[in-house]
């Protein structure tokens, strides 16, 4: 299997955006907390994950995988409160409801504050519209802070690293066993930003490698946990040598799920996002090196900046936002670096 690229990050799902997929030339899609999942029992159910799988491919096109179940089904699990045994079991619920519908692939993230922003207005090449982060702003708040995945229950107690690897242990040791039985793998994204102080009273874990090889541990090198390796969190580490680091210590055994390709300029404590091509990374240069260590899979596009005429970056989930030009210069640009590699596979 070559390596390929999916129309990824669709928070909602139409007309609009199908007929997207097609003229960009994609056969198919990654969804991401999407809308037509509510879940409204606390998990996500049979019935709603087929009508979402019959959509698609009524559509033509085929669904990767999902990313990231509702914050209202999570934040207990996260931050080890009352009630985390009830999100948990439901949790197995959605993993086994998706097996029985021909789902196989689950991303989730671990970050009690989510992902956190100082700058969602920035400004970046010709004047296109760019996120940021500057850790010395911070005390500002996180200006992602109405993103659908961002808690609003705020943390009344801070969240130590040592109980944040607890409870990441306690979700592996519930969660894994029901996902090699059933034969769905479960990808863990990165913390973004990759900083190692808390943020909203939350201490972030996944900040470097060396902590994603500690999480393999942690899972006891189950064959259904894995990364969703976002080359634009793992830029933010380090640049080029972390993003090297990671593909080698996980793609040669398939612990690379899936990747999101992105960029920024900068690393931590302070970056901004980019048009792919102008920032930390050579993105020819990072494909080539996962197809030679072994990657196999699905490549997605990620948050890209907002262009003339845009309507957002990536705060706004809207089909208005998501079809973008910023969106179609990024996946066509990696469409010509896989196809200048060879890596490239045109849907049949």
């Amino acid at each position: 299997m070559a390596i390929r690229i999916s129309l990824g990050h669709v928070d909602e799902y139409d007309d609009r955006v199908a007929a997207f997929a097609h003229q960009l030339g994609l056969g198919s899609v990654q969804l991401h907390t999407p809308s037509a999942l509510p879940g409204e029992p606390g998990y996500w159910t049979v019935e709603e994950l087929r009508a979402l799988r019959d959509r698609c491919t009524a559509d033509g096109l085929a669904i990767e995988g999902l990313e990231n179940v509702p914050a209202a089904h999570f934040w207990k699990i996260q931050r080890g409160l009352p009630g985390r045994d009830e999100q948990i079991e439901n949790y197995r619920r959605t993993i086994r409801n998706m097996a029985a519908t021909g789902y196989d692939l689950l991303g989730h993230h671990f970050m009690p504050t989510y992902v956190w922003r100082t700058d969602m207005g920035g400004t970046g090449r010709g004047g296109a519209r760019v996120t940021g982060f500057d850790l010395d702003r911070v005390d500002g708040g996180n200006a992602l802070a109405s993103y659908k995945l961002t808690p609003d229950q705020p943390i009344t107690e801070p969240l130590t690293e040592e109980r944040m690897w607890a409870n990441y242990q306690y979700f592996l040791d519930a969660v894994l066993p029901v996902a090699e039985e059933v034969g769905v793998r479960l990808a863990l994204h990165p913390d973004d930003p990759p900083v190692d102080v808390p943020l909203g009273g939350a201490a972030r874990l996944f900040t470097s490698p060396g902590a994603l090889v500690e999480a393999r541990r942690r899972a006891g090198d189950s064959p259904a946990w894995g990364l969703n390796f976002c080359v634009g969190t793992v830029s933010e580490m380090g640049g080029t040598a972390t993003v090297e680091e990671v593909i080698d210590r996980f793609a040669p055994d398939g612990r690379i799920f899936y990747v999101h390709f992105r960029d920024v300029e900068g690393t931590v404590p302070r970056f901004r996002e980019c048009f792919l091509g102008e920032g930390n990374l050579d993105p020819a240069r990072v494909i080539r090196r996962l197809a030679e260590r072994g990657f196999h899979g699905f490549l997605i596009d990620d948050h890209v900046p907002a262009m003339v005429g845009d309507r957002d970056t990536w705060g706004d989930t809207s089909p208005e936002a998501y079809i973008s030009r910023g969106r179609a210069h990024a996946i066509g640009y990696l469409q010509g670096v896989l196809n200048a590699l060879g890596l490239d596979r045109r849907p049949s």
